[in-house]
């Protein structure tokens, strides 16, 4: 497999907001379409693939950068927050500065498959493809129940740091072969954002915000997407049924999963960038690429 370079950081500033990223280039010669990763809500720019560098190996320019206030990103500047218009506007901007005019492949996890459907929502002809890695949002607004435990896991990180948090999240973590696995994962993820507080204001607010207002939205948007399942014994947060009806729903969606009792794709970093990378190599998204 070819070798690549080091992944090189970048910053982009917009209306006072610092951005930071990696850019990982592919071998010279290789001109696959960029992919653009955008990471789940407490997670960082290493969380969508887990450091897998098969994407830039296969020809792709990858991008990944840490949402507002997590990682290396600075806290939400005065006047913005962390509602979906806010990380669209942030994700334009790292297109911009990254990849410019060329369009993309866009792999969102999570609030990150919430923040790509919007973008693309807003802005198609920016991308040539979709992939969303366990989707939540059902079109429906949150449960009081969903809300009060995103306020439990940010009064615990605002009063004790990553151990306030890793008690609420036990609380609430149900009984699974998967336990011990999610439990190491999720604190890991926790020990690497330099602004705390913004992380515990973003649980408060963006679980509240709606990427799109209706499920039905989804059936005009005209994209080739990949939608990444995970079944609900290792990962009820993010249900099998809300990505089989985000396939449903996308004209031209494949709905992609692990098998029943493996390790959830999305967590698989190199599994999932062998996905992303046939998705990204197929004859409709190449098509847009050169259009």
């Amino acid at each position: 497999m070819a070798t690549v370079p080091d992944p090189r950081r970048f910053e982009v500033e917009r209306d006072a907001q610092l951005l930071v990223g990696e850019i990982a280039d592919p071998a010279p010669g290789d001109d696959g379409a960029p992919v653009v990763l955008l990471h789940a809500i407490t997670s960082n720019h290493d969380g969508v693939v887990h450091g897998s560098k098969l994407l830039p190996r296969r020809g792709h320019t990858t991008v990944s950068y840490d949402a507002r206030g997590h990682g290396e990103s600075s806290p939400a500047s005065e006047g913005s927050g962390y509602e979906y218009d806010d990380l669209v506007a942030d994700a334009a901007a790292v297109l911009d500065e990254t990849v410019g005019e060329e369009r993309a492949v866009m792999a969102g996890s999570s609030m990150g498959a919430h923040t790509a459907i919007a973008f693309a929502l807003r802005h198609p002809e920016r991308l040539v493809g979709l992939v969303l890695i366990g989707p939540a949002y059902n079109g429906l607004p949150p449960s009081e129940e969903s809300l009060r435990e995103w306020e439990e896991l940010a009064d615990g990180l605002e009063s004790d740091g990553v151990d306030g948090f890793m008690r609420a999240y036990e609380a609430h973590l149900r009984p699974s072969n998967w336990r011990d696995t999610l439990l190491r994962f999720t604190r890991e993820r926790l020990e690497k954002h330099r602004h705390p507080d913004a992380v515990a204001e973003a649980m408060r607010e963006t679980p509240r915000d709606r990427p799109f207002e209706e499920m039905s939205e989804l059936e005009f948007l005209d994209l080739p997407a990949l939608v990444v399942a995970s079944h609900d014994d290792a990962d009820p947060g993010h249900p099998y049924a809300v990505a089989e009806a985000y396939a449903g729903r996308l004209p031209r969606a494949r709905l992609v999963s692990e098998d029943e009792g493996e390790s959830p794709l999305a967590w698989q970093g190199g599994r999932l960038s062998r996905e992303i990378a046939a998705f990204a190599a197929a004859p409709e998204v190449l098509g847009r690429a050169d259009a």
